[in-house]
C-alpha cells in the first residue's frame, strides 16, 4: 500500500522519499493534483509525476537517481559532425508548446506516451510562471528536436525529448548543457537510467546524495531564474557555430 494524497492537502503533504517502494523502484505515493504548488514542491523534493491515461496521478523517487553533469557530457564523434555540418539552430522559449506536443506525440511514441493532456496543461502552467523551459531545434525554420524540463535554483529537471531529424534530440541536450553551464547550473535530473542517457555521460547516484544536492542546488523558495530570457539569443547566435561546453570522452 502507498499513502494517498487528496486533492485539497497542502502541497507539503509528501510522505518522505525513504518510504518509496523498492517495486515497482520509488513508486512514493498516489493522488493530489498537479498544481504549480505541488508541482514545485515535489521538485525540491527529489519527487516527479509519471502516470498513464486512465491512472491515477502516481509520484515517484526512485533509488538510485539518474543525473547529468554538465562537465561530463559526451559528445560522440558523430554527434560531433552533426554539430559541425547540419546547420541546425538552437533557441530557448521560442516554442515551448509545440515542443510539448511532440514530445506527447503517439505518432512519435510507437510504444505510448505519459504526456497526458492533464500533464500537458500543467507544463504549460508551469512554462507561464518562468519555471518550465524549452529548447528547440530548427532546420531550416522547421522544428526538428527538442526537449522541456523545469528548472529550480542551480538544477535543471529533464523531463521528455523528440527527434524528426538527425542527431536532433542530442543537439538539444548539448545546447541546453552548454547553457547551463555558462549560468552555473550544477547538474540535469535525467529521473531513471537507460542505455540512451548512459551513452550521453549520464550516471546513477544515491537517492539520498541526491537529496542533499537538491537542497544545495536550490536553497530557498523556487524563485523564476530570469536568465532563461536571455539564453535564447545567445544560443541562436552562436552555440551550432561555436559549441562551448560540451566534450567528447
Amino acid at each position: 500500500m502507498i499513502p494517498w494524497l487528496r486533492p485539497g492537502d497542502p502541497p507539503t503533504a509528501f510522505p518522505p522519499v525513504e518510504t518509496a517502494l523498492e517495486e515497482p523502484d520509488g513508486l512514493l505515493c498516489a493522488g493530489g493534483d498537479l498544481s504549480p504548488e505541488r508541482l514545485l514542491e515535489a521538485y525540491r523534493r527529489g519527487i516527479f509525476p509519471w502516470f498513464s491515461a486512465g491512472q491515477p496521478i502516481l509520484w515517484w523517487s526512485p533509488d538510485p537517481r539518474t543525473v547529468l553533469y554538465p562537465d561530463e557530457l559526451k559528445v560522440s564523434r558523430s554527434l560531433a559532425k552533426t554539430l559541425r555540418n547540419r546547420g541546425y539552430e538552437a533557441s530557448i522559449d521560442r516554442a515551448f508548446v509545440d515542443v510539448l506536443g511532440h514530445c506527447a506525440d503517439r505518432a512519435l511514441r510507437p510504444e505510448g506516451t505519459w504526456i497526458t493532456p492533464q500533464m500537458q496543461e500543467a507544463y504549460r502552467r508551469l512554462h507561464e510562471l518562468g519555471f518550465a523551459h524549452s529548447v528547440e531545434i530548427w532546420d531550416a525554420g522547421e522544428l526538428v528536436g527538442g526537449l522541456y524540463g523545469v528548472a529550480l535554483g542551480k538544477a535543471f529537471f529533464g523531463e521528455s525529448m523528440f527527434s524528426t531529424a538527425r542527431d536532433a534530440s542530442k543537439v538539444a541536450l548539448c545546447a541546453l548543457v552548454a547553457s547551463l553551464r555558462e549560468r552555473g547550473y550544477q547538474f540535469i535530473d535525467c529521473q531513471v537510467a537507460s542505455e540512451h542517457l548512459a551513452s550521453l555521460g549520464a550516471r546513477s547516484v544515491p537517492r539520498i546524495g541526491f537529496v542533499r544536492a537538491l537542497a544545495s542546488a536550490i536553497g530557498g523558495p523556487p524563485v523564476p531564474d530570469a536568465s532563461w530570457r536571455d539564453a535564447s539569443i545567445a544560443l541562436t547566435k552562436s552555440f551550432v557555430q561555436n559549441p562551448r561546453g560540451p566534450r567528447g570522452r
